[in-house]
């Protein structure tokens, strides 16, 4: 009788095609608020394509296109001969250590200098748009970081905010962000999706991180959640190999 009660998600919900997101975003945003559901959080199957295509009123590919996309971030998973359902979430790069570089490297005894902190106001490029699940090209503020070290540039962070925020730019970003925002826009990050990739230092790195030329950098793309699966901010940093190294533990269960 419980299930019977509750709110068919469905009904609750509609595809806006006057807001200027992408359907495959808005779809995507459905199924992440889908999946923290109870009925399937657990790890529950979730509808075929076909149904949630005809429920929705979109496409099966557009449908497709946003599992892949939740599939791809470890959200769900697909099984031949069985469907799509919400994955049981095993190891993953947790962000409680890292939601204050500053706090982190003070307890291994290290102080960090800032060498650069600059707030802007920037259209969404198609890669944050993807990241924040926004139209290209809408407004978001910015966050420029150079940090390190001894004197030493070690990172270069850049983060893009997700309008609902409400970001005016003029917010004290020295303090540790996560807190920052919590304060002033009442949202909690939760977990976080990252991407690791090896990169050389071009021109702009080179200058900024006091880099030579073919300098080898380690690029860490991270999307931040709320407990809802909306994305709060999209980050890239870039961090210097010779003075930094990154490390990953990891619990069985």
């Amino acid at each position: 009788m419980e299930t019977l009660k509750r709110k068919d998600p469905f009904r609750a919900w509609k595809v806006n095609r006057k807001s200027g997101a992408p359907l495959y975003i808005q779809i995507e945003q459905f199924l992440q608020e889908l999946i923290c559901r109870p009925e399937f959080a657990g790890g529950g199957l979730l509808p075929d394509e076909v149904t949630l295509a005809n429920r929705l009123g979109v496409s099966r590919g557009t449908v497709r296109n946003s599992i892949l996309k939740l599939v791809s971030q470890g959200y769900l998973s697909r099984k031949a001969g069985v469907g799509t359902r919400v994955a049981k979430r095993g190891v993953e790069s947790g962000i409680v250590a890292w939601t204050s570089l500053t706090r982190e490297m003070k307890r291994k005894g290290i102080e960090v200098q800032s060498f650069l902190l600059e707030v802007s106001k920037e259209k969404a490029t198609e890669q944050v748009a993807d990241a924040l699940q926004v139209a290209v090209d809408t407004p978001v503020k910015c966050l420029d970081q150079v940090r390190g070290w001894d004197n030493q540039p070690v990172l270069n962070s850049r983060s893009w905010f997700h309008p609902r925020l409400g970001l005016s730019g003029e917010e004290n970003f020295r303090r540790p962000l996560y807190e920052l925002l919590k304060e002033k826009s009442n949202v909690v990050a939760d977990h976080a999706h990252e991407e690791f990739l090896a990169v050389v230092a071009d021109a702009h790195m080179r200058s900024r991180l006091q880099a030579k030329k073919g300098t080898p950098l380690l690029l860490r793309r991270r999307t931040t959640f709320d407990a809802g699966g909306r994305p709060i901010d999209y980050a890239e940093i870039h961090y210097r190999n010779d003075n930094f190294t990154l490390t990953l533990d990891l619990r069985a269960g």
